[in-house]
């Protein structure tokens, strides 16, 4: 008996062994990748690793001590899949010497790791190079610390951020000894993207004074770029004892946002160096009459400060819980450019040896006194000072509505970061 077997219209071409590879390729890789644990125990195997790496890819470095460690990655994650680069056991993963981990690309997270007594130029970088930046990334849960004598005096720094919206948080950065800012944001007068990074949750431990300028703890820009909207957002971290120089915080950038932050015994301030537009709200700075301890100093245009709370700060001069600096006509770059539209309102100050300095000078060549501005609605007790300290004309200064006398009562602190720092610390 014969049998005749009739395929269906089209099945016969389905058949044809090139065909069927075809289909079959197709279902294979219509299924998505999976994402991959990779172990990794040593510099060579990160490296090797750093080259197939994948979207939703977790690189896991071995516990241990990793000694002049040089990681670099360049990789390219998503938001739902981002690359991960993680300790086996946070806190436990310890590089030293000159070791460092720079990365490069998009969708990148570095989470777990501590630096101790670093001894290079630069410890963490959110690069892989100059022309390779980071984005959408985020360092967090780490730390880099300094409790040595330094091998090299090499300026440079803790942590570096390039590239746009990228994120440091819950991490502890203390005890840089060498010249060059513990954390800096770094622009471009050329890139069309960067900038709008986020700064939260981290403890910026005790600096020991440099002696010099540069010993600033974190610094958003520099003068060659100042003009440029940075528009990053500084939040809920704690800054204790960062005496580095006279500005904690350096703003060098314009439209960034700080608040929520506490500063506990800074010999210091944070400083609108340069560049405009920023806001400084609802941050406490408890000066624990520490020498030295300052609050805001104001320079440039459209600044807004409001809703502080400074107490027991012992500055003063450009150190004092409040001061409006002179401007240089026609100034540099790298001068002091005219107070202008600044407005200070809803801010108590207790027990302050210096209140609200108007018309300090920095220079010789600073005469600009400020204008357009506002101080309104302030709270100053007086049990110690003055309320205010006038240096220069305050015809273009609005101030009404001043709360001031040695009874005032006491407000709330907006906020105390006291819980800021890796989870693992």
């Amino acid at each position: 008996m014969r049998v005749e077997i009739k395929l269906a219209a089209g099945w016969g071409d389905i058949l044809n062994p090139v065909t069927m590879r075809r289909v079959l390729l197709t279902f294979i890789f219509s299924f998505p990748v999976l994402a991959r644990d990779i172990p990794v125990a040593d510099d060579a195997a990160f490296d090797a690793a750093a080259k197939s790496v994948q979207a939703g890819d977790t690189l896991i470095l071995k516990d241990g001590t990793w000694a002049h460690a040089r990681l670099k990655m360049a990789a390219e994650g998503t938001a739902q899949k981002p690359v991960t680069i993680k300790a086996q056991t946070p806190g436990k993963v310890v590089f030293t010497g000159d070791s460092r981990l720079s990365v490069g690309g998009a969708h990148i997270i570095v989470d777990g790791f501590c630096f101790q007594n670093p001894t290079g130029e630069q410890v963490i970088e959110l690069r892989k190079d100059s022309k390779l930046l980071a984005t959408d990334s985020r360092i967090t849960n780490c730390a880099v610390t300094n409790d040595a004598e330094p091998a090299s005096k090499k300026s440079g720094q803790f942590l570096s951020i390039y590239g746009a919206r990228n994120r440091v948080d819950h991490c502890y950065l203390a005890g840089k000894t060498t010249e060059g800012t513990t954390m800096v944001v770094w622009l471009s007068n050329e890139a069309k993207d960067q900038g709008k990074h986020q700064i939260d949750h981290n403890h910026f431990g005790p600096r020991p004074k440099l002696g010099k300028n540069g010993g600033e703890t974190i610094r958003l820009g520099d003068s060659k770029t100042s003009m440029q909207t940075a528009a990053c957002v500084v939040e809920h971290n704690l800054f204790e004892k960062c005496d580095g120089e006279a500005e904690c915080i350096s703003n060098k950038s314009c439209g960034n946002l700080y608040r929520y932050n506490t500063f506990k015994a800074v010999s210091g301030t944070l400083t609108l160096r340069h560049g405009n537009g920023c806001t400084v709200e609802k941050n406490a700075f408890l000066g624990d009459k520490a020498k030295g301890s300052g609050g805001v100093r104001v320079i440039g245009e459209d600044h807004v400060v409001t809703g502080n709370y400074f107490e027991n700060l012992s500055g003063d001069h450009e150190r004092s819980a409040m001061c409006f600096m002179l401007g240089i006509p026609d100034s540099v770059p790298n001068g002091y450019f005219q107070v202008k539209r600044a407005k200070v309102t809803g801010n108590t100050f207790v027990n302050c040896e210096h209140n609200i300095l108007i018309g300090q000078s920095g220079d010789k060549k600073a005469v600009l006194p400020p204008v357009e501005s506002e101080i309104i609605g302030n709270t100053i007790q007086t049990a110690k000072g003055e309320a205010f300290d006038i240096q220069c004309a305050v015809d273009g200064v609005t101030m009404k509505d001043n709360l001031t006398g040695k009874k005032v009562a006491k407000s709330g602190r907006p906020f105390q970061a006291e819980a800021a720092g890796p989870a693992w610390k």
